[in-house]
Formats: C-alpha cells, structure tokens, sequence
C-alpha cells in the first residue's frame, strides 16, 4: 500500500458520499474526468491529465483508474485501488488521429455490462472534449450518458479536518511567498526575477511544510497592464509609480491556498488609498456575514453595499470555493460569493474571499482565504491586510 495523503476509511466515505449523490440522480455509473475528482476519490497524483483519463464509480464494485498505460504505475504508486482495478489503454492511442482512448473506454464499460445504463460524465470540464464524448457515445451506443459535472465536486464541499489541515499549511507558505515579495521588490529589479524568487519560496515551504505546485500561475501585472485581472509576468521592470498585485498560491498535497496582496512603489496616489480603505472595510462587513446559516450571497452583498457607499464599484463575483485543485484553476466550481448564489454556509466550507479592484490606471486586489467554523470565520492567513507599499 502506498503512503496515502488520507486513509483509506476516508477514501471509502467520501466514494460513499458520491454513490449516496449518484443514486439520487437515477446514475449506473460515473466517469470522472477532472484530476482533482480522480484525486479525491482515490488519492492519485499524477500531471497525466493531458491525455484522457478517468475513474470509473458503479454501485456494486472498487472504482476503476482508467488511462495511459505507463500512468498505470503512477497509479499504483498513489492509489489505494488493488492493481486489477487500475487499468491502462495502449500508447497507440495517444494524440492519434485514427484512433480516440474512448474507444478503449468504449470496451471496458462493455467487458462491466454498462453497455445499456446511465452513465454520468463530466461533459463540462477542461478534461473531457468533445471529441471524447462522441467517440465514447458511439463506442456504447446503448448506454445513455448524462450531464454530471460538478456531482463529485459538491461532495467535496464541506473539508475533513485532514484537508483543513493541509490548507492551514498552504497558507504558511503562501504567507511566506507574500514575505518573499516585501523584502525583494524594489525599482528596477526584473519582473522574471522577482517571481523566481516567488516559485522558490513556494516549492521551499514553510514552517516544515513542503511546497506542492500552483494550480495557477503567479498573476503579476503591474502599471496599466494591471488594470485587466489575468495577465502574468515578463522581464520588464518594476517602476515607481506603479501598482503590481501579486495573485498567488501556497500549495500542500494538492490543496491550494490563494492570497492577494498589491506592491506599489513610490508615493501612492490617493485614489489607490482610498481604493483601500474602501475594500479593507468591505472585507470587514463581507466576513461578518461569513457564518454558517447565512449565505454566499449574503457575503457578496454585503461587500458590495459597502463597496458602492464609499464610491467604488466591482461587477465580477467577490468570491468561490476553493480546496484540493490541479491546473488550470484552484477553484472547486461550485460555489460563488455573488448575488443569488443562495449555497448555505456550513462549517468545513472554504473560499477565495476575492475582492479585487481594476481602476483605470491599475489594480488594487487584498484578498483573503477563509474557513467557515462553528463559531464564524476564520482567516486562514496572517498577511498583514493593507497595501504594500516601498518608497
């Protein structure tokens, strides 16, 4: 068996959870497409998902890994399922015009007489083409195959206290990150360089624990280019007179904690001081709301409310799930702190708490991981919580 970042009884009741949810939407079968599902429900971990790949969940038997044969390995290597439960197509299929893996797929769910059952798929997921869902639905021509996207991630709402645990160190090290960024910027210095210095602090760790990687990139726009909200990084330097914020990630066993925080050099103009007045303010009234009972839109409207008596406007959602995530995104999509997400608060739940401002010259982002408890809400941070700012 081999070191698993959870036990195997948690492993078993969260593939409960699945079944208990399949059954309820009248479900055979699932096939799980997205990396962070495979990876909650069975414990692997590997940067395999370029070509398809999957878990395969029935009522009555141990999931199936299903992919690349020399991924197999990699699945035996971090999955709890015995070796006949991991199963790998032949490398003849991968990225070959004549031939899709879901043909492959297409025999195993006959060899498990799933040929005529509903079967769940992940149809809108960054994993699952088009193209593999065709091939698949004429591999099994008479199974039927259902929307199920966002099934097995719901299920992952509410965090055991193992994940709170490895978010708590995510966020050590992306406290550390933030440190990294206050002592080393200065005018002049290379943008390429400076965030060399962010990817080695996180892959270091903090405080014991061992840096895993981003599910996204550093965003790290500076000046005008900061006024859009996901551009990265070049070799241009950092200016007096400008804003840079700095959207990125402390990362432990898979599980992502994200942070804001906005550089500026020189004497910073007052439209960005009372940007952050407005937001920190903001922040405060958002997370008294952040308690269980209320809801995630309770939190958006009372950022927003405060937000827009003190002048200032943001028209994108304040926040969203976050937890155990693999590229090209952290979040958990499920989740959003905007008005009408009506989602019930309970305690486990964690989030992005995302209030970023694009003025007409910059960015303005402080921005806040959370942890719903029993109590209200815990910020699973310690960056100090203001503008950054080096004459």
């Amino acid at each position: 068996m081999p070191e698993l970042p959870f036990t195997v009884q948690e492993y078993v009741a969260r593939l409960s959870k699945t079944r208990s949810e399949m059954a309820s939407r009248g479900l055979d079968a699932l096939f799980v497409t997205d990396p962070s599902n495979m990876s909650w429900l069975t414990g692997y971990d590997g940067w395999s998902f370029y070509v398809h790949q999957g878990v395969l969940i029935t009522h009555d038997r141990e999931p199936v890994w299903w992919g690349r044969a020399m991924d197999a390995v990699g699945a035996q290597r971090t999955t709890y399922l015995k070796d006949a439960n991991i199963v790998g197509y032949d490398d003849t299929f991968v990225q070959n015009p004549s031939k899709h893996p879901m043909s492959d797929l297409g025999r195993l769910l006959n060899d498990y007489g799933l040929t005529k059952c509903r079967i769940g798929v992940e149809m809108d997921n960054y994993y699952f083409t088009a193209a593999a869902f065709l091939t698949l639905q004429g591999a099994v021509e008479a199974a039927r195959f259902v929307d199920a996207t966002g099934l097995v991630n719901w299920q992952r709402a509410i965090k055991s206290e193992t994940e709170v645990r490895y978010m708590r160190a995510a966020a050590r090290i992306v406290e550390q990150m933030h440190a990294t960024i206050r002592d080393k910027a200065e005018p002049g210095m290379p943008k390429n360089a400076l965030i060399a210095d962010i990817y080695h602090t996180s892959v270091a760790g903090a405080d014991g624990y061992w840096g895993d990687y981003p599910a996204i990139v550093p965003m790290a726009p500076s000046g005008m280019d900061a006024t859009a909200p996901h551009l990265t990084w070049d070799d241009s330097p950092l200016r007096e007179g400008e804003s840079t914020f700095f959207e990125i990630a402390g990362a432990h066993r898979r599980y992502q904690c994200p942070q804001s925080r906005t550089l500026f050099l020189g004497k910073v103009p007052q439209k960005y001081l009372d940007a952050e007045k407005a937001v920190l303010e903001a922040v405060e009234a958002g997370l008294e709301q952040a308690r269980p009972g209320n809801l995630c839109e309770d939190i958006a409207n009372a950022f927003n409310g405060t937000l827009n008596k003190l002048g200032f406007e943001k028209d994108s959602r304040c926040g969203y799930a976050i937890g155990l995530s693999y590229p090209p995104d952290w979040g958990e999509r499920t989740m959003s702190f905007r008005a009408g997400d009506k989602t019930v608060l309970e305690p486990g739940m964690t989030f992005h708490f995302m209030p970023a401002l694009w003025l007409d010259d910059g960015g303005l982002e402080i921005t806040e991981p959370i942890l719903i408890t029993d109590q209200g809400v815990e910020c699973l941070c310690k960056t100090p919580r203001e503008l950054v700012i080096k004459d």
